[in-house]
């Protein structure tokens, strides 16, 4: 589906949450990196995906009600085999349904494992007073305690994404820490003025949170993608 498509079912069915499937869908159609996400429905459909993709995947549930994946248990790594894909979904449903029971489940998201690099967040705000905020920084799960991010307002240039990736304290870990790998930095610049581009002629959204990213020495990879559109 396109992003119009994406938009104009999501505005029929009154969501302003979209699916982590629809939000990747959007960004790869903006020219940003995102892993291939596909939905299963059943177990069986996510034991033939997984083949498909091959092994090591990743099964998250996919419910625009369950917006804490890990928390409801809903995320399940590193699933090497046909066994553990089966297994994992059956807990992923079991204790979803426990942890939100009116929440709509459409099912499970599959996709495959991603190399760990640099963990990033990239996104969007709809600011009240400004207009679209494109935001960088530091991710992963410690992105809240660390809050180190930047922020600029739309529509930005490649100078801006430059300033915005040099300004956050921990800078330094996108130069290479400790034997780790540096990050390829003007991937990421680019990556934010394309996210820019595309909020600046998508209007009606309302957030994008892109966490995290995972930056390598050449290129790097949306693994997780949120989009909330205005109500």
């Amino acid at each position: 589906m396109t992003t119009a498509q994406i938009l104009s079912k999501a505005r029929e069915q009154k969501r302003t949450v979209l699916t982590e499937i629809e939000a990747k869908q959007i960004l790869s159609e903006a020219g940003i990196n995102c892993t291939t996400t596909v939905l299963a429905t059943s177990k069986e459909m996510a034991v033939s995906i997984s083949e498909e993709m091959g092994y090591p995947v990743v099964l998250k549930v996919s419910s625009v009600d369950i917006t804490h994946k890990s928390d409801s248990g809903g995320v399940k790594v590193n699933l090497a085999d046909k066994k553990a894909v089966e297994k994992a979904y059956d807990e992923i449903i079991t204790s979803c349904r426990a942890y939100a029971p009116g929440a709509k489940i459409e099912g499970v998201a599959v996709q495959g494992m991603a190399k760990v690099g640099t963990e990033i967040i990239m996104g969007m705000i709809l600011d009240a007073s400004f207009g679209p905020v494109v935001m960088f920084g530091l991710g992963g799960v410690l992105v809240e305690i660390l809050n180190d991010v930047s922020f600029r307002i739309v529509p930005i240039e490649k100078a801006d994404a430059e300033d915005m990736t040099s300004e956050i304290q921990g800078k330094k870990l996108l130069q290479g820490y400790r034997g780790q790998d540096p990050a390829d930095v003007p991937y990421l610049q680019d990556m934010l003025v394309k996210l820019s581009e595309f909020v600046n002629e998508t209007p009606g959204i309302e957030e994008i949170d892109m966490n995290p990213v995972f930056a390598y020495k050449d290129g790097a990879v949306v693994v997780d993608a949120r989009i909330i559109l205005s109500a």
